[in-house]
């Protein structure tokens, strides 16, 4: 390009732009040397991170949308990228909507949304767990910090922030629609797995240790690009039992019989990961639906259906050709024997801890036992529950507590819901409460509720049933008239 005295020097003509790009490489060059790969990864990643954190403060309700995209697939790129933190990622994300809250200018947040029962148990929760770290049992101080971020730092990042940056009937909607819409992809790649197998960074995981829960009867119990089946599972059913209760709200036609659709292929993802709790996602949650819809036939209806559908996986063999179902017809067997070494785990535990009434420390049970509290006996009893976790964890004092929190959401969400007026957001909001009901249950046979993505969608939909009363539709006003009005 030719300069003339007239023509303004910018950036993208400046004449010192050429020498500037040259000394820039070969300084880039230069500290790649030095550093090993470091910097090149730094360059791959600098660009796109500037770019989310403009977005983010431009508008910090974008950062929770990412947060919750992130969490269904946060367990992949942990599988796919094995040297790549991952998995702190989503905090970090969550850190980030924070910042740009708290420094955002245009439009500041509403912080008397965060003045409600909610936030109050969730400030409550994560304070308990801080002074955990100082449990008698003496739980090593790693597992405890990690064992936090999946039982309480996630629940406080999330909930609070959501009341601030994610409260419209556009943000239900948009939330819907992203759980629906990945929960299909999951599905479809679970199916995949089934059907084509695995790739070879899953092999590499189930070679690790995950096959010894993932191929039973030399069948592989898909998990898609969740963290193991069981979340796989329950969170299909999850979503699926959110899709057939919207199926039979007051919506077109054309939605309810996609929205049936859509469950009917979750269904199918839930019965390919062969997690035997996801069956109880489904009956627990119709059943809070059933109750709370306020129609006395169809609850009648939904009982009759769901004894017929429990009479035949409790008292026939229909379906036992297909490991999937003959799997999921054990979970209503007393005598099989994951059950009984379940229960003979939870007879030993409870002897154990008659003389612990603040129980062994966080992060004393689990994965996190076995890497950080070996020597603790603990460690040496699979939970295979999220009750017992807590239970052992934190004592029978702390797991009264959480236990007692969750009962009061659930019983606060149904409340509120039961008092809507607004048919559509009453539909999906009930949605919502029942299927929180089921993870609530499905957690008393595997880790889920404290597991990503069914934690975030937990916290989420709760944020939204509490602004229920927020997002309903005004009382109608009834204006009277007097007769001498009309003279």
């Amino acid at each position: 390009m030719r300069f003339s005295p007239s023509t303004p020097e910018t950036l993208l003509n400046s004449r010192w732009l050429l020498p500037a790009a040259v000394a820039l490489a070969l300084a880039i060059g230069w500290l790649g040397g030095q550093l090993g790969e470091g910097v090149p990864g730094a360059l791959l990643v600098g660009p796109p991170l500037v770019f989310f954190l403009v977005l983010v403060f431009n508008n910090p309700r974008r950062g929770f949308i990412a947060a919750l995209v992130y969490a269904f697939v946060l367990s992949y790129f942990t599988r796919h990228l094995v040297n790549v933190p991952a998995g702190t990622a989503l905090e970090i994300i969550l850190l980030i909507t924070w910042v740009a809250v708290l420094f955002h200018r245009t439009s500041p947040p509403d912080w008397s949304l965060i003045r409600n029962d909610l936030c109050r148990l969730t400030v409550i929760w994560f304070v308990i767990n801080l002074l955990e770290v100082a449990n008698p049992a003496g739980a090593s101080l790693q597992g405890w910090f990690f064992e936090l971020r999946g039982s309480a730092l996630l629940w406080f990042l999330s909930v609070p922030l959501g009341f601030l940056v994610f409260n419209q009937k556009r943000d239900l909607n948009l939330f819907l629609y992203l759980i629906i819409g990945i929960s299909i992809a999951g599905a479809l790649y679970g199916i995949h797995q089934k059907a084509n197998g695995v790739d070879a960074m899953e092999q590499l995981w189930l070679d690790k240790g995950g096959a010894r829960t993932h191929v039973i009867w030399g069948q592989l119990r898909a998990f898609s690009f969740y963290s193991e089946a069981a979340q796989f599972g329950s969170s299909q059913a999850h979503v699926a039992l959110i899709c057939g209760i919207l199926a039979v709200g007051p919506f077109s036609w054309t939605k309810r019989i996609l929205l049936a659709g859509i469950a009917l292929v979750l269904l199918y993802g839930m019965l390919v990961s062969g997690t035997r709790g996801a069956f109880f996602v489904l009956v627990v949650g119709a059943f809070v639906y059933l109750v709370l819809s306020k129609r006395v036939w169809i609850l009648i209806l939904g009982c009759f259906l769901a004894a017929g559908a429990f009479g035949v996986l409790k008292y026939t063999n229909i379906g036992d050709t297909n490991p999937n179902v003959f799997r999921m017809r054990s979970a209503l067997n007393p005598n099989d024997p994951s059950l009984l070494v379940r229960l003979e785990n939870q007879a030993i535990l409870r002897d154990y801890m008659a003389t612990r009434p603040f129980g062994g420390g966080m992060g004393v049970m689990g994965m996190w036992g076995q890497l950080y509290n070996r020597d603790k006996f603990l460690a040496k009893i699979a939970p295979d529950s999220y009750f017992v976790k807590v239970w052992g964890q934190y004592g029978i004092v702390g797991f009264i507590i959480w236990f007692g929190f969750m009962l009061y959401i659930l019983g606060k969400c149904a409340g509120i819901v039961w008092r809507l007026r607004d048919p559509v957001l009453r539909q999906k909001l009930l949605a919502l409460t029942a299927g929180y009901a089921g993870i609530l249950m499905a957690s008393y046979g595997n880790e889920i509720m404290n597991q990503v993505p069914s934690s975030l969608l937990l916290y989420t939909s709760w944020v939204f049933v509490f602004l229920g009363p927020k997002l309903d539709a005004p009382t109608p006003v009834i204006i009277k008239i007097s007769p001498a009005a009309h003279g």
